[in-house]
């Protein structure tokens, strides 16, 4: 069974850091997309950035400049480095994986971390 487990998430004053971790475990199809997404309070759920396979990047213009999204094969791990950050950003923050399944995608959540930015 597929599983998603976050970690990272707080309580931050603005301008400050954190770095968000995905460990995906479960899978034995080839990941081809692991993104991160977030819900404001009272929101809808946004794509905050996305690596490919190939490691190509995309980023929401608001997080430009600010957060990187990296992946480790080896450890099945998706990270998010947030800096600068804003009380905006609050959000729960979800992982997301699509897997190449022969001809069709499959994709997966993770349960969610709260981050907290205080201004």
């Amino acid at each position: 069974q597929v599983q998603l487990v976050e970690s990272g998430g707080g309580l931050v004053q603005a301008g400050g850091s954190l770095r968000l971790s995905c460990v995906v475990s479960g899978s034995r199809f080839s990941m081809y997309t692991m993104s991160w997404y977030r819900q404001p309070p009272g929101k809808q759920r946004e794509l905050v950035a996305q690596i490919s396979s190939g490691g190509t990047t995309d980023y929401a213009d608001s997080v430009k400049g600010r957060f990187t999204i990296s992946k480790d094969n080896a450890k099945n791990t998706v990270y998010l480095q947030m800096n600068s950050l804003k009380p905006d950003d609050t959000a729960v923050y979800y992982c997301n994986v699509v897997f190449k399944v022969l001809i069709s995608f499959r994709d997966y959540w993770g349960q969610g971390t709260q981050v907290t930015v205080s201004s």
